[in-house]
């Protein structure tokens, strides 16, 4: 965390690009608009604050991201995104909390979430890792970062919940402090914005501290339903 010693901190340097994608900043102020508005600017990206007529704007202007506070405020404008004909695949990062209170919004398919206090270097790292695909550079980009809650079945029966992180056709990285161990074959299921819930096998293939990855099995058939949700999200 940046500490204030009486001298303004340097700006992020500029890199020439032209923008090439806008995303919405719904009512975000301050030094936290200034910092993500700077991170999307070095990625082509442009940035554009919206007041209270957010959700009326979100219906008639095209937008490929949009990033907004998760409360109960801002849940509205959500709805609207994901009902939109011409916004229901946009990129949506939250800004706030914990990712378990993201899953109180988690049928919106929050992709993203900036921490607060928003500080630079975790800012511009979040926007590097993303933006590709607010820039739709879909095959350059073959991992969409997708917040849901995800059930874990583990051989033994035990069951418990965890957040992902991103999702491939090829598997997915969730996070949770269940402790597990690599190799293990486990059954997932989920729902993802309009692919309604689906279960797959797969096994456990990296632990980390509070995460974990899994490898879908290529043989499960069911995992054809998400392979073909992947593909029209890259389409549109």
């Amino acid at each position: 965390m940046e500490k204030s010693l009486g001298v303004a901190p340097a700006p992020i340097p500029a890199i020439n690009k032209k923008s090439s994608a806008r995303a919405a900043l719904v009512g975000i102020h301050g030094p936290a608009q200034q910092i993500i508005s700077e991170c999307f600017r070095q990625f082509g990206v442009e940035t554009v604050p919206i007041g209270k007529d957010a959700a009326e704007r979100l219906k008639k202007e095209k937008f490929d991201a949009c990033i907004l506070r998760l409360d109960a405020a801002s849940e509205p404008v959500m709805e609207t995104v994901r009902t939109s004909p011409s916004n229901n695949r946009m990129v949506i990062y939250g800004l706030g909390g914990s990712a378990q209170e993201a899953m109180k919004f988690s049928k919106y398919g929050i992709n993203a979430m900036f921490q607060e206090p928003v500080e630079r270097p975790s800012a511009l790292k979040l926007v590097r890792a993303t933006h590709m695909l607010v820039l739709h550079e879909f095959r350059r980009y073959v991992r969409i970062p997708v917040m849901t809650e995800v059930s874990v079945r583990l051989p033994n029966g035990h069951t418990f919940n965890a957040t992902s992180r991103e999702i491939s056709t090829g598997g997915m990285s969730l996070e949770s402090a269940e402790e597990v161990t690599p190799g293990t074959q486990i059954e997932i299921s989920f729902a993802l914005l309009t692919l309604p819930r689906i279960w797959v096998r797969g096994t456990i293939n990296w632990k980390k501290p509070k995460s974990f990855g899994v490898r879908f099995d290529m043989q499960d058939e069911r995992r054809s339903r998400l392979k073909g949700w992947i593909e029209g999200y890259a389409e549109n």
